[in-house]
């Protein structure tokens, strides 16, 4: 399945209250790599037919008069559509993004988004459960996992969905990748080798008497909380062996 990340900007953070679309970018995922290719990218600027409010130019740029020439969502709404056709969307608060896709769309007598692609997911989600408890937006992600971000000194749909298609590469990175081995979910994985083959680590004594002695402070330190956890865990470890 076709995977295309798609971000929007707007005049406002209400679709149901006559704000509108003024920006769509999208990227594609191909085989796991984001593509560079011109016919896997989708971007436009459009005419949102009211005013840009100058609160709002300060977080995208895009002015009034910058998006007066620009065609309008009726325009392009079937060159867009073509192109997410039963495609996997990845979105960043999918809910956003979604609600004013279909409110355009129910203007036109187009349906919903998602009767047009396969699928939507939301990248903000699946970061929460990553991340339990901490900001889980795109500057914060890029940042978590070191993707460059100096060029965002603006909103831009197209520059953030190719940012959001790194964030989600990242976030669906499988295990075997951060330890230098790639492989898909499902696939086969190479026997582990002989353990008769590998080196066991053996500790000096002297480097063990230190620790116990380090282990000792710290149960003095705890005696209210139980004493040291690390020689709780070795007991109950003791127990069930």
């Amino acid at each position: 399945m076709r995977q295309i990340c798609l971000d929007t900007e707007t005049t406002g953070m209400h679709a149901l209250g006559g704000d509108r679309i003024v920006e769509i970018g999208c990227v594609g995922i191909f085989g796991r790599t984001l593509s560079d290719k011109e016919n896997t990218m989708f971007h436009v600027y459009i005419n949102p037919e009211r005013d840009v409010p100058e609160e709002v130019v300060r977080v995208h740029g895009l002015t009034t008069e910058f998006l007066s020439d620009k065609p309008v969502f009726a325009d392009i709404v079937d060159d867009f559509l073509a192109f997410i056709e039963g495609a996997e969307l990845i979105i960043h608060n999918a809910e956003f993004d979604v609600g004013f896709l279909n409110a355009e769309l129910k203007r036109l007598g187009k349906g919903t988004i998602e009767a047009h692609c396969a699928a939507v997911t939301d990248s903000l989600e699946m970061a929460k459960k990553m991340f339990p408890g901490l900001r889980n937006n795109l500057d914060r992600l890029c940042d978590r996992f070191e993707i460059d971000r100096s060029g965002r000194t603006l909103h831009g749909a197209l520059l953030d969905a190719r940012l959001l298609a790194e964030v989600y590469l990242a976030m669906t990175r499988e295990q075997g990748e951060l330890l230098g081995e790639s492989y898909m979910a499902g696939e086969q994985l190479e026997e582990l080798p002989d353990t008769s083959l590998l080196i066991r680590a053996v500790c000096p004594p002297e480097d063990l008497a230190a620790h116990e002695k380090l282990l000792d402070l710290i149960d003095g330190k705890a005696k209210k909380r139980g004493g040291s956890i690390w020689r709780a865990a070795a007991g109950s470890a003791d127990t069930t062996a």
